[in-house]
């Protein structure tokens, strides 16, 4: 393993050329997130060897659990407003028919090309099926681009890590081999328990926070930052004791209740958000740290096919089914139906999978690993000229609709 020294000079390094060179990245078609997955790859075991890290061992299992608290935690207090009062109706599709239809595409595509079993190749949808806010980003802070597609986008990748987790920890369950996995036990166990104590927890977590004028006399703006860190933690440790419910399913919809009954509060998490992206920063480069170009390409070209399914087909096809009726035009369509890049949840998942005693972890981690870095590439690649190609074409409609009231 890395000594403690070695990490911290790595992270030093990161944390201080990733701010030197995030103008560049902004103009350019590679995202941070890029660079440091590149990084970690070159100095991980396909490259120079000087992060050597245990795939299987506490770190990366720990590394991951705190990256899911923050970013579900995160994710769920984004849910409240615009979500449930206004403009509902594309995302919810998405995230109820697009979102599963994605996965069963992506799970035969695995079955047929690589010959995993059903549940692997399940386990494979479910890693794959979440879309990435920070990939999407350069189209959905994009003026240009209509803004019901920018808030569909938008409130889908925020919401469907979320929804992906239970199906990846009881597919990842099944299939680990020192543990006797039981259907009925993990819904009623981890999934009600994990339900129930986010709820109660959310709820208590935002009647216990001032509000009004005695939040502000009671409370200083950076101490709210941490009680909302705490209340996520809280909410794991809490629901992981005796009788052992679910924590990051527990932190996702506390987050949810919290959000709801507090419109107040997402905006002091923003105080946090460097802690998050250390945190991000962290799994990016140990995520690169364990690639190989002959773990990535184990596969062979069955690989290549199950990337060029899921990128192409799977999430295409599930957008024109879950979209079908809704009044949104084929270009529309494609556009949103492109713009569903892999990232962050599927890195962190896939680390999850990876600390697992699943005997094709490693095969199941690279492959979504192969997918994560083609995603980048391409979706980096293109949202620049994709927003402004769905910019032009929504200012000459909204051009050709003046004309046609003015005559």
């Amino acid at each position: 393993m890395t000594s403690f020294e070695t990490a911290v000079t790595v992270l030093g390094a990161l944390l201080v050329g990733g701010a030197l060179l995030s103008g560049i990245a902004r103009r350019s078609f590679l995202s941070l997130t890029a660079v440091f997955v590149v990084v970690g790859f070159l100095l991980g075991a396909g490259g120079l060897d000087v992060l050597k890290i245990d795939p299987r061992s506490d770190f990366v299992r720990d590394l991951a659990i705190t990256a899911l608290v923050l970013i579900l935690f995160r994710d769920g207090l984004e849910v409240d407003t615009e979500m449930l009062q206004r403009a509902w109706h594309l995302p919810l599709r998405k995230l109820v028919l697009a979102m599963p239809i994605t996965a069963v595409i992506i799970a035969v595509a695995a079955k047929v090309l690589i010959g995993l079993s059903w549940t692997e190749a399940f386990l494979v949808g479910a890693l794959l099926s979440p879309t990435d806010p920070v990939l999407s980003s350069g189209v959905v802070n994009n003026p240009r681009v209509p803004r019901v597609i920018r808030h569909s986008l938008n409130l889908e990748s925020g919401l469907n890590d979320g929804l992906a987790l239970p199906a990846v920890l009881a597919f990842s369950a099944a299939l680990a081999s020192d543990n006797d996995f039981v259907w009925w036990k993990f819904l009623l166990q981890d999934v009600s328990l994990g339900v129930a104590y986010g709820v109660v927890i959310g709820y208590l977590a935002s009647h216990v926070l001032p509000s009004g004028r005695d939040l502000e006399h009671s409370m200083p703006t950076h101490q709210r930052a941490l009680y909302l860190l705490g209340v996520a933690f809280l909410t794991y440790g809490l629901t992981t004791l005796p009788p052992h419910g679910n924590g990051v399913i527990a932190v996702f919809v506390c987050a949810i209740v919290l959000g709801i009954r507090r419109p107040d509060v997402p905006e002091y998490l923003e105080m946090s958000s460097d802690i998050i992206e250390i945190v991000k920063l962290g799994v990016f480069v140990v995520f690169g740290s364990l690639l190989t170009l002959d773990g990535l390409f184990t596969d062979g070209w069955a690989a290549v096919g199950v990337v060029l399914v899921t990128l192409l087909v799977a999430r295409t096809v599930a957008v024109w089914i879950a979209l079908a009726g809704t009044g949104v035009d084929d270009a529309e369509k494609a556009f949103m139906a492109w713009f569903g890049p892999k990232g962050v949840a599927t890195m962190t998942f896939s680390l999850l999978v990876l600390s697992q005693a699943i005997p094709q972890g490693e095969r199941i981690f690279n492959l979504a690993a192969l997918v994560v870095l083609c995603s980048v590439i391409v979706h980096g690649l293109t949202d620049t000229p994709g927003a402004d190609w769905i910019g032009r074409r929504a200012e000459r409609r909204e051009r050709e609709a003046t004309s046609a009231q003015l005559a």
